[in-house]
Parts: C-alpha cells; structure tokens; sequence
C-alpha cells in the first residue's frame, strides 16, 4: 500500500485502486474509492459545505508501527510490518492497514473530562501530522466499524487468510467501464441498526436484515443507517443493489458503478448523528404554518363541481381543510398534463374560489406518458424519456401503453415544467403530487433501463429526487414561502427539496398498519422529517365493513400524532358507474367510495372530528417540532430511544413513540385491542384522558377504547 497527505486527505493506492478519506464535517469522514482511474467529482447526498474540519494525518513507514502506535491500538505489529496510516477528524478515527483495510475508532471523553473533544494527538511520534493517541484520564478510542478481509496481509488477525475475500471487492462489467462493488465490513455483536428509509416490515431494528437498494412502490432506499454504537453511515450511491446486516458480516452491493463513496461520523446520541448528517445533506426548510392540519383526499374526485361540494361541506360542519387534493386521471391521458375540459370547465374558478375559502389545492402529476399523449412524441424525439436496452421502449402500462420521463435530463426538466406551469401552476394550483415517483415500472428490470445519466443500474435510486426537482427548482424561484409537494419515493437528501414524502399504496390492515409505524420511524432516522401515510390503508375492499372502520379510527387517531394529516384510500366497494363510455378522459376511471369524516357513520365522525380537534390545539407545539426538524433534522415522530438514549429498554421498543419530546404515543396496532401495556421512561407522566399521573421507569397496563388512543405527557 502507498500512503499519501493530499492537501490533508490521506490517499493510499494498491493494485489499481485509489482510496481517499478526508474529513467530512464535523467528527465525520467521507471515504471513497475507484479502481483503475480517479474519482469523479459526484458529490451525490453530500450535497452541502461541510463544516470546516481539519484532519490530522499519520503514514507509518514499513517496521515503525510497533515502534510508534498509539497505544490504544495495541501496536500489533501485523497491522504495520509492511506500512500503515491513519486519519482523525475530532471524535472519529480511520487507520487503513497494509492491505487497504479499513478500521474506525470513537472517542469518548470520560466523566471526569465531559468537554474532551478528541485525545491528544501532539505526543505521537509519527514523523508526519501527527497521529491520534488516547491520553489516560481524559478518554478512550473505541473500534466501531471494521472493514472484513479474509486475505494474505488482509485481516487484522491472520484468521481465515487463505478465503481469499478483500474488503472492497471489484469486479468489472464485461463490455462496460463499470463495475460490481461489494463492500464487507464486520459485523459487531449486540449492535442494533435503523434508518435506511422505508421498507415493508414489521422490525424497527434492520439487524439481521436484507434490504434491496431499489425504489419500489412503498419502498424508500435512503441508504442511511444509524448505529446503537454511536455512528451514522451513509452509503453515497444512487445505484441498484443490496445491504445485508448480517450476523456474520455486513455486506453492502452496488451492481454498477464506477466508485465506492460513503460518509461516516460519530457521537453520542441519535440526535448528535442526525444532526450531523443533515448538516452535511440538506435540512428541511421550514413548513408552512398554514398546512399543518387537515388534509382530504380520496380516490378521487372526478369533476370541479365535486371538488367544490366537498371544500362547502367542510365549511359548513365548520372544519378548515389546509388543503384539498385533485388525484390522478382529471387528465386526458397520462403525459399531456392537463385537466380534461369535460368535467374540469374552468378550473381557475375553482382554485379562486377554493383559496377564498383558505384552502390549499395541490393536483396529481405522473411521469408516464401515454404514446396517445400530445406530448409523447415531441418528447421521444429530443431523447426527453427513459430509455430501454433491450425490447420495445415501453416502460410502464397501467391504463396506457407508457414511457416514463428522464429527469436526470435537464431539458426534460425544462419541457415537464413548462407544460405544468402553462396548465397547473399559472391557473393558481398550489402544490403538486407527485405520484408513481419511484418511478412505477410496469418490470422493475434495472437492468433493462437507461437514463442521461447513465445505466439505470448505477443511478435510479435518485429517480425520485430529481423528479421533485423538476419543480422544487422552479417554485422556489418564482414564490415566497416554503415549496411543498407530496411524493411517494425519496432518497438521501430528499429532505431539501420541500418533499413530504407517503408510504405508499399499502393495504387496509393491521398487519399493514404495524408496518407503517416501523417505516415511519426509520425514515424519520434517515433524515426524512415529512412523512405521511394513508390513514386507513389505501386498498380497502368495503368501507362498511366494521374490522375497517375500526382501523380506520386506530390510523387516523396515530396520523393526528405525526407529520401530515391526510385522508386518502382507494375505498371498495366499486359499484360507482363511470362517467362516460371514452377509454380515456377524465370520466372513464373508476372511484371510490367517499372518504371524507363524515363517510363512516355519526358515532366515528365524533371520534375524528375531536381528534380534529386535538390537531389544532396542538398547532404551536407542531410548529415547533417543524422548526426543530428545519434546524438539526429530529424527525416528528421518534423512537423512543432518540428521546431516551440512556435507557436500554428504549432501544427495544417498537410499537410506541414520541411525538416530539413531549407526547408519549401508544397507538394501537391490533383488531379488537382496548387495553395495552406502555413503558414508561424515568421521570413524571401525565395519561391525557385522565389527568393521573405515573412514575416512570416501569410498564403500566391502560385503556384504550376506541375513542381513545393513549398518550403520556412528560412533565
């Protein structure tokens, strides 16, 4: 291994390879590699100026290692007979060993030195920068995160050499310049691991788990996880693969790319980790006071008039509507993005008339485009839509024979504005839905799809982000306020771009509403704040069933205490006729059932009106939650051990929350459940529908009938 200082970024080159690690903000470093050629200049989520950090850098020479090591390494004398180095950015240290592997080591202060920073780093005797030693009193470096090697001069014991396995593992693309990248790293017993975006599970804790690096319809790759050891790891590439958080190791796969590229940074708690990495990928902006309560959706309404008849009803029971939302198929045919003239006759009266009564409109825009659209052509031939390797050029076919755009491609971006700008956004249209955002494929053959930016394979997880962009970078040019636009995929760093992102089209279950709580809880710890889901599910079969209701009433109770408050469902049964015979147009479609509150009967229109309610009230505490997620990235919802690191019992809770640090929530996850165990972290807490107040540090047994989900106020 050659090691070099590159204007303060240790480079170390072996058989093909270049590895760089430089500091990366604060307490973090930023780790990249390529094979065969230098790296490119993607800086991916890492898309802020880091805080400014200077690393101190240590190259050890062949038989100075046992000589000169800090102690707290142990100066085993296999880790640098043949030459080593090390890199230390504050809390966090990074020392690479003959074979290219890499080992990462937290400093923690002692009691007796709270304010220690890092160890004393001016006694190593290096010949160079100067290497981190641990100093006895003030604190000690502990191994976090080991890369695995399994090869001569590859693993820190000599175990297991003859395998033959590296820790960065290339193997090249036959015809191409790309390559498949597996990147292992040791698996430490007894760690606990979360974020990582949003996958269909029941478990908060992803140790243990497989997880594809794909986006999916309710699946969210935000390739961020968050370590119970005090670390947060960032994978920084957009492309198709998977991660594996196995009990042997942890192994994490790009099937094609061009180089390795992940940020590591270490802390104490949870909230120093987010913090840490939204400074580095994008915080939130602040949300808009006037959309933190209610907002109706169904699917969906198919005509102005009814648009209109639904925001006077609400107006009537005396309930404000933040915002109404027009679904999808008010169109004429996927593409053309345009209200179909039929039953939308003037759609600028409407909006007028919807902001008169304050409500916020936001409408559906989808990235497919049907070949019958006005747009298809023009569009495939300036090379504006994806583009398939292999086969006919049709990428996804519900309801139309249909070509997603290529947002990677800055004139796409260009024409899919224009077109929504000249029919949506001039007629006043507020915001936008940005749906199927993933995208949709009628396949998901990875390997089938290109883009501008290259092979599907090396970049569609960002598909998502640059479809927001499409019109987060123009609305945030022409108004004042915050940009905020609904869609159902994200990736690292979505979070900046005004995206309130939902769970999906997920079933009307229990089973499916357990998953949800998970989901949102680990998106909340990959940086995404505005999280929504479907209350009630989006696929139910009969809205008069009685098991549903009741779930209704159980999700819409857990969606008061989180982000965004959001009716919406395709409700069953579908016995409603279309509104004309056309096979296109914004009559043909079928719709569902209604899904305002007052749609499930007196006795459930009671419970959500005062649930209602109870939304407003807490208006101010929501703004300030809001602006905490804008200032250091604390989603809304918590798991409980964001709140209380200290308590071992946290890290092991996943069917309660905090809302906030504040709210307690114990939402109730199963059919025909009126009592519930909730533990208690220490301290005094209030149960809201008594008043009586409980000691913490145990687990009590409550009520829950079905006008009541319960919640703890911490005193």
């Amino acid at each position: 291994m050659i090691f070099s200082n590159d204007h303060g970024a240790l480079v170390a080159r072996r058989q093909g390879e270049t590895l760089r690690i430089e500091a990366w903000g604060k307490d973090s470093l930023r780790v990249r590699a390529a094979m065969n050629s230098g790296l490119n200049s993607n800086d991916w989520a890492l898309t802020e100026v880091p805080a400014q950090a200077e690393a101190q850098i240590a190259i050890f020479a062949p038989g100075e290692w046992a000589r000169k090591a800090p102690a707290w390494t142990g100066a085993d004398p296999n880790l640098g007979a043949e030459g080593c180095a090390m890199i230390t950015n504050g809390r966090i240290c990074a020392l690479v060993n003959r074979a290219g592997i890499i080992s990462y080591y937290k400093w923690t202060p002692s009691k007796e030195f709270p304010d220690a920073q890092s160890a004393d780093t001016s006694s190593a005797d290096s010949g160079n920068n100067g290497a981190a030693s641990g100093t006895e009193g003030n604190g000690s470096w502990t191994l976090i995160l080991r890369e695995y090697g399994r090869n001569y001069g590859g693993t820190i014991s000599r175990e297991s050499r003859c395998l033959k396995i590296d820790g960065r593992e290339w193997k090249g693309i036959q015809g191409g310049d790309t390559y498949r990248l597996n990147v292992k790293f040791e698996s430490n017993d007894g760690e606990k691991l979360f974020g990582m975006g949003q996958y269909q599970q029941p478990w908060l804790d992803h140790k243990g788990s497989v997880l594809e690096l794909e986006q999916r319809n309710s699946q969210i790759t935000v390739p961020f996880a968050v370590s119970s050891l005090g670390y947060g790891f960032l994978w920084n590439n957009p492309a198709v693969g998977r991660v594996t958080f196995g009990k042997n190791y942890t192994e994490w796969i790009a099937r094609a790319t061009k180089q390795m590229d992940y940020w590591i940074t270490a802390a104490d708690t949870p909230k120093e980790i987010l913090a840490s990495y939204t400074s580095v990928t994008g915080h939130a902006p602040m949300f808009p006071e006037d959309r933190m309560g209610l907002w109706q959706c169904k699917l969906r309404y198919r005509t102005q008039a009814e648009v209109l008849e639904i925001a006077h009803r609400y107006q009537e029971e005396g309930i404000h509507i933040d915002q109404i939302v027009i679904d999808f198929f008010h169109w004429t045919v996927q593409g053309d993005w345009k209200f179909d003239k039929t039953y939308w006759p003037d759609p600028k009266a409407m909006v007028d008339e919807l902001h008169s009564m304050g409500i916020k409109v936001i409408v559906s825009v989808w990235p497919s485009v049907d070949r019958r659209s006005e747009n298809f052509e023009p569009m495939y031939e300036r090379g504006l839509l994806m583009k398939t390797d292999r086969g006919e050029p049709q990428t996804y076919d519900y309801q139309g024979d249909c070509v997603e755009i290529d947002p990677f491609n800055p004139e796409t971006r260009e024409y899919v504005w224009e077109v929504c700008k000249k029919n949506y956004y001039d007629l006043g249209i507020d915001a936008f839905w940005l749906d199927n955002s993933e995208p949709d494929l009628g396949v998901y053959d990875f390997d089938n799809y290109r883009y501008q930016a290259g092979a599907a394979l090396t970049c569609s997880n960002l598909y998502p982000q640059m479809y927001s962009r499409i019109f987060y970078d123009k609305m945030s040019q022409l108004r004042d306020g915050t940009v905020v636009n609904l869609l159902r995929c994200g990736w690292a760093g979505s979070q900046k771009y005004g995206n309130v992102i939902w769970s999906g089209d997920v079933p009307s279950t229990f089973e499916a509403f357990r998953d949800q709580l998970q989901a949102g809880l680990n998106m909340g710890l990959a940086g995404i704040p505005w999280w929504t889901t479907d209350i009630g599910g989006f696929m139910t079969d009969d809205v008069n069933d009685p098991d549903f209701r009741q779930l209704l009433i159980r999700w819409y109770q857990f969606a008061v205490y989180s982000a965004v408050l959001r009716m919406h469902g395709d409700r069953g049964p579908y016995d409603i006729p279309p509104l004309d015979e056309r096979d296109w147009g914004g009559g043909y479609l079928h719709t569902g059932q209604p899904n305002e509150l007052w749609s499930y009967g007196e006795d459930n229109y009671r419970i959500m009106r005062d649930y209602y309610e109870l939304r407003i009230s807490m208006h101010d505490y929501i703004r300030d939650l809001y602006q905490e997620a804008h200032e250091n990235g604390s989603p809304l919802i918590r798991t409980m051990f964001y709140e209380f690191p200290e308590d071992a019992k946290c890290w092991e809770l996943s069917d309660q929350y905090m809302f906030g640090s504040k709210y307690l929530v114990a939402p109730i996850l199963h059919l025909n459940e009126f009592r519930r165990n909730v533990y208690l972290p220490e301290g005094e807490w209030k149960l809201t529908s008594t008043g009586e107040i409980y000691a913490g540090g145990q687990t009590v047994t409550v009520d829950a009938p079905i006008e009541y989900m319960p919640v703890f106020e911490k005193k």
